[in-house]
């Protein structure tokens, strides 16, 4: 039976998405789990995966084309089956109102980029990585049966256990060598379409982004004549849109960038913003920090310790996590807070799911693989949904304060400068203190100036003596 391919949607306001590129054939194997597409929506570029094991048929998704979400772009259909005729069992789900359906998955590439979680059965304890999972309920392995070679089990040990138990049934060795099939290199979606443009091998490009991923400005700077000027700067940067243009022009903009600034003119146009600022001492925070880097190895930075904190004062401030829609407030259950993050193509917002229960360990390592799949192109829908506040980080440029636009239907968002070292009063005498400046936007309509102030106090005061986490 064919199992249909559908165009997912990744939010409620989003009415059409685009393929990138298609990373399989029409007529090809394909196995479930495979990487069929990648996917360019308002919100980010991901990756979609094949629905079922089969041969991939009736594809009518063209590259770079606006195409309805929720409509089917593809079938799946067992060997030797013909496919559907053309256009049967198309159909709109319903545009801009349907989240990723069932027959449709996403997810990163990378196993090691896959977020952690605790397996069912035999394994209760042991972390197991997403991608392993479906590996050894595909191939029918017993995961209490492994142990990982790390932390956790990943595809490499479900390799390795199926290899070193020297199964010989060949239905088994054909699906473990379709998985152990080598995966082009780690790359932005921009990167491959200028390979492609250029005519370039992107598997003989070094990458300067994260873990060796290839970035736009490395296939223009890759076959570059001897000579040419090479700029230097601190490290590298991810290129930004403009950073072609050298001569007077029109840029040819991301459909995320498109989409961002109709999303931003809306907010900015039709919600009623006001801001409130707070200057507070950062002094303990930078102690948290310092203290944190010696005891555990995970790479804490500033804003996993203020995701923490916005976390705690969300649950004690609830008004603040909440959505606006058709002239209602909706309280959210749950805490899931995203942080704004500049990437090649525009700006997305990843999201660091039940903030509120999460150690500041765990924080820190979703931080750090969510900014990784957004600045090369791999994040999953699940990954860019759900967010119920907003933090946007400036500081780490040098910005000592702005003011942000809120991202609907949330009805507030954080704007974090600088630490800077500045004369304030501490005990009626002039000190040079490490000083942060917050500013917070509102939605007038769901959110009035003296809850807004509290949920700030509450915020200054746990940076100011984090102490007040264990309370």
């Amino acid at each position: 039976m064919a199992t249909n391919v559908i165009l997912p949607a990744l939010g409620m306001a989003q009415e059409t998405g685009k393929v990138v590129r298609w990373l399989k054939a029409e007529g090809e194997q394909v196995m479930k789990g495979e990487l069929l597409a990648e996917i360019e929506t308002d919100k980010a570029t991901v990756e979609l995966e094949a629905p079922a094991t089969g041969v991939l048929a009736n594809v009518t998704a063209a590259s770079d084309k606006d195409i309805p979400v929720g409509q089917v772009i593809a079938m799946i259909v067992a060997p030797g089956e013909p496919p559907p005729p053309q256009g049967r069992g198309l159909r709109n789900v319903g545009a801009g109102l349907a989240p990723a359906r069932e027959g449709t998955m996403v997810r990163a590439s990378t196993d090691g980029h896959e977020a952690p979680r605790t397996g069912a059965g035999g394994t209760s304890g042991v972390a197991i990585s997403p991608l392993a999972e479906r590996i050894a309920a595909d191939l029918n392995v017993d995961l209490s049966l492994i142990t990982p070679l790390g932390r956790r089990i990943q595809k490499a040990d479900v390799l390795a256990y199926i290899q070193d138990q020297k199964k010989d049934i060949p239905d088994v060795l054909n699906e473990l060598a379709l998985y152990s099939q080598p995966r082009l290199p780690a790359a932005s979606p921009k990167a491959r379409r200028l390979a492609g443009e250029q005519g370039k091998d992107i598997t003989a490009i070094k990458g300067s982004g994260p873990e060796g991923a290839v970035l736009a400005a490395d296939v223009l700077a890759a076959g570059r004549p001897q000579g040419s000027p090479v700029h230097v700067g601190a490290g590298p940067v991810p290129a930004r849109e403009d950073s072609q243009a050298t001569i007077a022009g029109e840029l040819t903009l991301s459909n995320i960038w498109r989409i961002m600034a109709e999303r931003t003119t809306q907010s900015w146009t039709s919600v009623p913003h006001f801001y409130l600022v707070r200057e507070v001492n950062a002094g303990r925070l930078i102690a948290w920090r310092e203290q944190t880097l010696k005891r555990s190895a995970a790479k804490v930075t500033y804003t996993d310790l203020l995701v923490k904190i916005v976390a705690a004062a969300l649950r004690m401030h609830p008004r603040l996590n909440a959505s606006w829609s058709e002239g209602k407030v909706t309280l959210k259950q749950e805490v899931h807070i995203g942080l704004a993050v500049a990437v090649e193509e525009g700006l997305v917002v990843p999201v660091i799911h039940q903030a509120d229960k999460l150690s500041l360990g765990e924080i820190a390592q979703q931080r750090e693989e969510l900014v990784t799949k957004a600045q090369v192109g791999k994040l999953r829908p699940q990954d860019i949904s759900g967010g119920t506040f907003t933090i946007s980080n400036l500081g780490m440029y040098g910005v000592d304060a702005f003011n942000a636009i809120i991202n609907q239907p949330q009805v507030a968002i954080l704007a974090v400068g600088r630490i800077a070292e500045r004369v304030v009063p501490v005990n009626g005498q002039p000190a040079v203190q490490p000083m942060l400046l917050l500013t917070l936007s509102c939605d007038h309509r769901a959110v009035d100036g003296a809850r807004g102030a509290q949920f700030l106090d509450t915020v200054a005061a746990l940076i100011e003596e984090p102490l007040g986490l264990l309370g």
